[in-house]
């Protein structure tokens, strides 16, 4: 399935990590549906859109992501985790979700969105 074009969410609370991110996506030939900065309007946009995938920072301002997680999980919508730690302890439930390791590289990001649209 690789090369079909995904309809992303980029769920991330830093906007200059966000933005770098949806510039890789857009030049990878997807589209970027929106980007939320919080549990609350990551769920707004779950509930509101048509989306293929997510890609999903595990601490937003403070607050872990799991509740969203579990909203694409209910939807069916595959995510990726993304975190900047090392030691980031992800649910029993959630583990099988690919991990996208901060800083991004495009490679790892293109590996995430093949396993994303396998798993579509």
């Amino acid at each position: 399935m690789a090369g079909n074009i995904m309809r992303i969410l980029i769920v991330e609370d830093e906007p200059m990590i966000a933005m770098l991110l949806e510039d890789t996506l857009d030049m990878l030939g997807h589209e970027v549906i929106g980007t939320a900065e919080s549990v609350e309007a990551a769920i707004a946009l779950i509930d509101a859109d048509a989306i293929d995938a997510a890609i999903v920072d595990i601490n937003l301002n403070g607050e872990k992501v799991w509740p969203v997680a579990a909203a694409l999980k209910s939807a069916s919508v595959p995510f990726a985790i993304s975190s900047g730690a090392v030691d980031s302890e992800i649910p029993e439930q959630h583990a099988s979700a690919p991990l996208l390791k901060k800083p991004y590289m495009i490679a790892d990001i293109e590996t995430v969105l093949e396993e994303l649209s396998a798993a579509s």
